[in-house]
Formats: C-alpha cells, structure tokens, sequence
C-alpha cells in the first residue's frame, strides 16, 4: 500500500475520528473504495461485520441486514472517503509506490509471486496483471471471480486459475496490453458502477448472499417461512463467505 501523505493521515485521522470506526478500518475501508473507483465497494473488515458492499447513492449492505445503525455508519464512511478520494489529489506520498502494475489499475484485490511470476488481480476492474521476467501483461477476466493463481513449472510454465467456474487457463484469457495484444492496447476504462440486482446465492459472491438473506427475509415477513427457518438459512448463506 502507498505511503499516505500528512495531509492524507490527518485527513484519514480525522474520519475515524468523526465516524467512529479505528484509522486501520478506514484504511481498509479507503483502499475498498479506491478499487471501486470513488463510486462503489465491497469490503471485509470486522468493524463492518465483516462483508459488506457499498454502493454512492444506492444501497449499503453488511452482513447484519437489519443493523441499521451499522449501515448508516458505513454509509457515512464511504461518503467521505468518496469525497476525499475526489477533492485531495495529494493523498498519498508521491514516488512512494512500488506497484509493478500499470498506475491506473490502482489497488488490487490480491496478488502473489510463483516461481519468478507476479500476479495482481483487480476484481472491480476486471483486469488480471502478470509479470514474467519484467515483462508485464494484462488481461481481461472477463466475468471470472479470481480465487486463486497456480503455475506447472517454473519459468515458461503454465498458468491456470480458479474461478467460479473452476480451473482457468490464463492463455484463454483476452489481453488487454502487453505481449500478445492485437494492435495498440486499448485505452483501459474502469467499469461505471450499475445498479445492485439481488441474485440466487452461489456460496462464491457476497453480493449474491446478502440479496438471497433479503429475499428470504421478505418471505418470512410475509408468513411464508418461519423465524427459525430463516434464521437457520441465513446462518447457513453466512457460513459461505
């Protein structure tokens, strides 16, 4: 993570001040944002509950649907980091960086090292960077969930990764810049937030869960399942993150 400028830490000092919540939670919480280019998030830091996702003008979920209190919170938060993230352009320290990644993929959901490979893994960007021998190339993941990254041999081997729909071969994937682009690289554009829409959970996305626990939460309300039955399903979908 970049080095935060004094201004940066004063200004991050001062939200965890207002909103409550530690410097580390809103440091996560910042980094969260930043790969949700200003306008949307998806977190896990246990001052939230734990997951979460965030959405500017849109909603706010965390792991305890009905924690009102908390979601105001995170609400609050991710407003003024939003804001922040927009207004002070000298957050962080300048050349304090050791990204090997191109600069405006920002923050990555993860990364790792294998046998002399690098890899970053951008979800909210759906980019997948990776560096063999100084040599850096990006894909596009397409609608791949990253989980893992794996090579057969050192050097020139494979590399195959896990997503939701099992093992990957990463030469499968369109490349964005880099050896193997066809013509120029394409100008990289971050994806504009779009509108959450609740979908049948699959134990793999958050987002998915939280909206399967809504559905079941609108039918216990309506008497069509009992407080048990719902309480005993949201644990079971909770289990899955």
């Amino acid at each position: 993570m970049r080095e935060l400028s004094g201004s940066g830490q004063q200004a991050i000092n001062d939200i965890a001040y207002r909103t409550g919540f530690s410097p580390d939670a809103v440091m996560s919480m910042l980094g969260s944002v930043l790969n949700g280019n200003g306008g949307m998030a998806q977190f896990n830091h246990p001052e939230f509950g734990g997951y979460g996702q965030w959405m500017r003008g849109g909603m706010t979920m965390v792991s305890d649907m009905f924690n009102n209190h908390l979601k105001g919170r995170v609400d609050g938060l991710c407003f003024e980091l939003s804001n922040l993230i927009a207004s002070q352009p000298n957050l962080f320290v300048p050349g304090t960086s050791n990204d090997w990644w191109p600069a405006d993929l920002r923050w990555p959901n993860s990364t790792g090292a294998q046998n002399g490979v690098r890899y970053a893994y951008f979800g909210q960007a759906r980019r997948l960077a990776i560096d063999v021998g100084g040599r850096v190339t990006v894909y596009d993941t397409l609608d791949h969930q990253i989980s893992g990254f794996s090579q057969q041999q050192s050097g020139s081997g494979s590399i195959s990764l896990s997503s939701q729909y099992g093992l990957i071969d990463v030469a499968s994937l369109p490349v964005v810049s880099g050896e193997g682009a066809q013509g120029a690289a394409p100008a990289y554009r971050v994806p504009q937030p779009q509108p959450f829409e609740p979908s049948p959970a699959n134990g793999a996305d958050p987002a998915d869960i939280f909206g399967t626990i809504e559905k079941l939460a609108a039918l216990q309300a309506k008497g069509y399942i009992s407080a048990e039955e719902f309480a005993a399903k949201k644990s079971e979908l909770l289990g899955r993150l």
